[in-house]
């Protein structure tokens, strides 16, 4: 709306100036000043038109136009100076002025444009230090989009700032949301419905930056490039993705890893109660999983298998798959670990011999994606 307004104002304001600057050549023609207004309009609509069409244009590529255009006229004058020594005919100076002109904005412009990227010098890409947090740019990849897990960040107020949505990841997410398989077309659809979303959380600003960089390819290495371009971190939970920006100096921010440290910290001799949901691989174990998904083996629990049972954490084992946890029937539980049928008089075994249980539990342990097909229901 204030675009419209400015637009109206400076329509009228060019009628007004036509028809003034007709009003001196009155004594010419009679019409002079209605068609100063006329041309007045017509210009007025031509420079709104071209104006409109800039929107296509990078900022970026305009500032180093501009850039370039003044570094141009800068080496035209240092060369007709250098010229101006030269004995020549008066006619021939002005010649060659102008040819220098013209030769070094372009060039100026063209090399600007080519090398943008290299220029930190222009104003867009001045690092000033930040007063305000809120400033700080996030760059959003397309599987941290689809993922969905952003959006809940964002509204809990634990990410702020400007989420910078690149147009080649917004065109990366309609293809998928356009594809014919049915999954894929799903999660596209869904990462589009979650910017939807984000564009209306308090304290973030959803941005569509506009650069594709078109020299490169690879989705991942324009991020990865982009990222160095604004100086801001890549959010994303792509593993590829998170290794290649680290070796290329780009911080990254991924959101597994913030699941990952967000999970209930548990030590050895903690007591807790928990359902047992299945069979164990070892005799006499039960499988529990705590809310985020971790498996917990508990010795002697099979007889209690679909009950609560309380417990007593025995160690915590981080393996490269995820987290288990052992544990033993607490005293209160009831079940004693020497008063099953099957397990009578049989020793607890220590948690480094259980090694068939960490490879069922290095399978189950990510994240809370737990498999119910065997009965299990997710607490």
């Amino acid at each position: 709306m204030t675009i419209l307004i400015i637009r109206i104002f400076f329509v009228v304001m060019s009628v007004v100036s036509g028809y003034y600057i007709g009003s001196d050549f009155l004594g010419m023609d009679a019409r002079a000043p209605f068609i100063g207004a006329t041309a007045g309009l017509v210009v007025s609509l031509v420079v709104i038109l071209v104006e409109a069409k800039l929107k296509s244009v990078s900022l970026r590529n305009l500032s180093a136009a501009a850039f370039g255009i003044v570094f141009g006229f800068f080496m035209a004058w240092m060369m007709t100076l250098i010229v101006r020594l030269v004995p020549m005919e008066p006619g021939v100076y002005p010649v060659v002025q102008i040819s220098f002109t013209l030769i070094f904005c372009y060039l100026g412009m063209v090399i600007a444009i080519k090398g943008k990227d290299e220029f930190n010098i222009i104003i867009p890409y001045l690092r000033f230090s930040r007063q305000d947090q809120r400033n700080q740019r996030y760059i959003l990849d397309t599987s941290v989009i689809i993922d969905g897990r952003i959006n809940a960040i964002s509204e809990t107020g634990f990410l702020e700032g400007k989420l910078v949505v690149p147009r080649f990841v917004l065109h990366e997410l309609q293809q998928v949301a356009d594809s014919s398989d049915d999954e894929k077309r799903n999660r596209g659809r869904k990462g589009l419905d979650m910017l939807d979303r984000m564009k209306n959380v308090p304290g973030v600003e959803v941005i569509i930056h506009e650069e594709n960089l078109p020299g490169i390819r690879d989705v991942d290495a324009k991020l990865i490039r982009l990222g160095k371009i604004l100086d801001a971190p890549i959010v994303t939970n792509d593993f590829n993705l998170n290794k290649v920006a680290k070796l290329e100096g780009v911080h990254v921010l991924n959101i597994n890893d913030l699941a990952g440290a967000m999970r209930p910290v548990v030590f050895p001799g903690e007591n807790m109660t928990v359902h047992i949901r299945k069979e164990g691989k070892e005799r006499n174990q039960g499988v529990a999983f705590m809310d985020d998904g971790t498996m917990i083996v508990v010795d002697n629990a099979r007889r209690l298998i679909g009950r609560s049972a309380n417990i007593n954490v025995t160690s915590v084992l981080q393996t490269s798959a995820g987290r288990m946890i052992f544990a033993d029937l607490s005293e209160t539980s009831g079940q004693k670990p020497g008063n099953n049928n099957s397990g009578r008089g049989r020793k607890t075994r220590h948690p480094e011999n259980r090694k068939d249980s960490r490879d069922e539990g290095g399978a189950q342990a990510q994240g809370g994606n737990q498999n119910t097909s065997s009965g299990d229901v997710k607490q």
